[in-house]
This record gives C-alpha cells, structure tokens and sequence, in this order.
C-alpha cells in the first residue's frame, strides 16, 4: 500500500462524515480504516462500511499531526486578508470526494470582504457544489468558513451555497483540470 493509502487501526473513539450523505457517525477505537486521501488538513478513510471524512481536529485519532495553523497567532502589523488571499487560503479546501481544491474545481463564485461598523470586516463567499443532492455541503461550507476566519483581519464570515449559475466543468481551473486528467 503506498504512503497516500494507510490501513491504521483507529487510537481512538472518533466522530466522522459519512461521505457523500453527510450524516455524522462515530467510528470506534480500534476500528481498522485506510487513509485514502490527506487534503486540506482532512482526512478520507475507508471502512468496511463505506467512505468518511475525518477533521484535521481530530488527526490523533489516525496517529497524525492535526493542522495547527488555525492555532498559530498572526504577527502585530500583519496586514488583514484581501480577497486574493482568502482565495488562495480555500485553495487548501477540498471536496473529499474529489482530489482538486474548491477554488480549482470552480465551486467559489464570490469572495467580499465588507467593514459591518457592529461585526467588523466579514467575509461573505459564495459557494457552489458539483452536484445539488451532495449531502457534503454543509461539511464544506464549514471548511470554507473555518479558513477564511484562520486569516488576519476578518472578524467573521459567512459563506452561502447557491446554485446559479449551475456548476460545470468548464469552471474548473486549467490546473484543476489537468489533476483529473481531462486536458
């Protein structure tokens, strides 16, 4: 099995997304699981049951190092986000089905940043799915979410899943395209 593809038994008790339904289930320690993809700080396993995804936050379970750069503080006179950098830092958000980051599979339509005088700069992203019945949206949204407020100088963010224009690949990025073979 190659270093991408593991088989580890889990170390402990863990809360994973079944993908691609989106229902939460606890996989238990001891578990036996393979690691099918390491993207964006998330993990894709395998079980005996189906795919999940398991959060960076709960790395450990998977005898891992969690992704700390949440965690780290951004240097006084940092200068806050722009639109390009917050673009730029979704690039490490990825469908867990699909082995392309959001911004490259062409699922962010929108990113602006807007001074609310009662919330501070919030980021508002729009976001789209590849497929409407994809029960990992939420999941998604929420990693979007969590990255844009990693950055400087957002105070909050909100991110909206919408539908129009209806996703095609024709959106996807040159690179994104050539990481799933079809150029």
């Amino acid at each position: 099995m190659s270093q991408q593809q593991q088989e580890i038994d889990l170390l402990r008790d863990v809360n994973a997304t079944l993908i691609p339904h989106g229902e939460e289930f606890l996989l238990s320690k001891g578990d036996k699981v393979t690691i099918t993809h390491r993207l964006g700080g998330n993990f894709t396993v395998m079980t005996l049951n189906g795919m999940y995804r398991i959060a960076a936050k709960d790395a450990d379970a998977l005898g891992e190092k969690g992704n700390d750069f949440a965690e780290k503080n951004h240097p006084e006179g940092t200068e806050p986000a722009s639109e390009e950098s917050i673009r730029n830092n979704l690039k490490s958000v990825f469908d867990p089905e699909i082995p392309v980051n959001v911004v490259d599979l062409g699922l962010i339509y929108k990113v602006e940043i807007e001074e609310v005088k009662e919330r501070g700069r919030i980021a508002f992203v729009d976001l789209t799915l590849t497929a409407p019945g994809c029960g990992m949206g939420p999941v998604i949204a929420e990693d979007v979410k969590g990255k844009v407020l990693e950055l400087p100088g957002i105070d909050d963010a909100e991110v909206e899943i919408v539908w129009d224009p209806p996703w095609s690949q024709d959106m996807m990025s040159e690179e994104g395209k050539m990481e799933l073979g079809l150029i």
